[in-house]
């Protein structure tokens, strides 16, 4: 006997595969589908400068990372002291996570679906933030946009940056392969 073993492919990825890469390979002209740009990773990054005094924090702010990414995230530690800060050298100053592959596609989705809608007086994201290279790079200011956050249980909102990056060689592939994923462009 053997059973049918179905695996699982995230919205986004399918979504990819079917819709948006033949899409960028007709407005582009590629001769082969493999030419069409597409996501390599994503990494997250928040900033706690707060953390280099309160370790609770530090574990507070890796907790809420790895739930928001849903892979686990790793602490930042500064690199020089800074005295006006109150930094030492090695001090933890924030956390960060890359996410690639299928995690990447469903965090894609979450933000895009969830997340972004959530953010209090959005009218979308800037069409400008691409690199020159392909890559989008967008900020956050509240972490607690994230279904996966219990707003009452968080002492300390964080800003987050979300950097895209993309094997587009232009900006516009870039864009053009974001906006088949909906992201909701202001201009």
């Amino acid at each position: 006997m053997t059973e049918a073993t179905t695996t699982y492919t995230p919205r986004f990825k399918a979504r990819y595969l079917e819709t948006v890469r033949p899409e960028l390979v007709k407005k582009f002209g590629y001769k082969n589908t493999l030419q069409a740009p597409r996501i390599e990773k994503i990494v997250i990054n928040i900033g706690a400068g707060e953390a280099a005094q309160d370790k609770k924090k530090a574990q507070a702010v890796l907790n809420d990372l790895t739930a928001i990414a849903g892979q686990k995230a790793v602490l930042t530690y500064s690199k020089k002291a800074i005295a006006n800060f109150k930094l030492r050298k090695g001090d933890p100053v924030g956390a960060r996570v890359t996410l690639r592959s299928d995690r990447m596609y469903e965090f894609l989705d979450r933000l895009v679906t969830m997340a972004l809608p959530r953010v209090r007086d959005f009218r979308g994201v800037s069409g400008k933030s691409f690199d020159g290279r392909g890559n989008y790079a967008m900020g956050l200011k509240e972490h607690s946009v994230f279904v996966e956050i219990d707003y009452d249980k968080t002492e300390t909102t964080w800003g987050m940056d979300i950097v895209i990056h993309t094997s587009a060689r232009t900006d516009d592939e870039a864009k053009a392969l974001l906006e088949g994923f909906q992201m909701p462009f202001v201009n």
